[in-house]
């Protein structure tokens, strides 16, 4: 008889851990992120609306450095023979014709031609800062989202420790565990997505310096070859 006493309560017992598992399985993330009261969904709204703009930013702008980037390999061997040839009004049309921060450069330079050297270098460099400008345009803007998204995460954990530990003070000593502890880890949600947004707003923004500078490199060697062929001897 004591056997099958143990035998059931082996079977209860593998019941409620069973039980337990699976109640414990069906926390999903739709349910951390939506049950942190009104403020942590407010700071949720928040941080999604952070990575929305700075997954919108990053591919924006990755997209205008790479059409930046494209340009014609032979293009500087074109400019080099109209102006070799004295086609300085060809060149300009080829310039003209080009879409890009180099084709606009030597555009600048090519306009130039005829007055001294110095005075070409300098409209060059103030069109590459031009350039440089509107390559870099809303790009620091993932870099602040990368700052604030994990403190707006950390400030929804604050407010949400704030109103575990109000209950815990307003409870007479009758606080259930429980609850108590399903209000932390749902503030903590907060900082987690607030550092997933800077992760992402962060690693996006350093891509894009990275690749600013290889289209800024380019213009500088296209720049040096075009002054160069300007100093070669007639």
């Amino acid at each position: 008889m004591s056997l099958f006493l143990q035998a059931d309560s082996l079977a209860i017992s593998s019941q409620i851990a069973s039980e337990v598992q699976s109640s414990e399985k069906t926390l999903s993330v739709w349910s951390l992120l939506t049950s942190g009261g009104i403020g942590g969904q407010i700071i949720m709204i928040v941080l999604f609306a952070l990575l929305f703009a700075a997954l919108f930013l990053y591919f924006e702008r990755l997209m205008a450095i790479n059409n930046a980037s494209k340009i014609d390999a032979n293009f500087m061997n074109n400019i080099k023979m109209n102006i070799m040839s004295g086609k300085i009004d060809a060149a300009k049309m080829l310039c003209a014709q080009t879409n890009s921060p180099v084709a606009r450069l030597i555009e600048k330079g090519i306009s130039r031609i005829g007055k001294p050297l110095e005075d070409i270098n300098t409209a060059i460099e103030n069109a590459g800062n031009l350039e440089l400008y509107k390559l870099e345009k809303n790009t620091s803007m993932l870099a602040t989202i990368s700052g604030a998204g994990p403190m707006i995460g950390f400030l929804g954990t604050v407010l949400g420790m704030i109103l575990a530990f109000h209950e815990m003070a307003s409870g007479g000593g009758q606080i259930e565990v429980g609850a108590l502890a399903e209000g932390i880890y749902t503030a903590m949600t907060t900082t987690v997505v607030g550092l997933v947004v800077g992760i992402i707003a962060y690693v996006g923004y350093n891509h894009l310096v990275v690749r600013t500078n290889k289209v800024v490199n380019q213009m500088e060697a296209n720049a040096v070859d075009f002054l160069d062929l300007l100093n070669e001897p007639v």
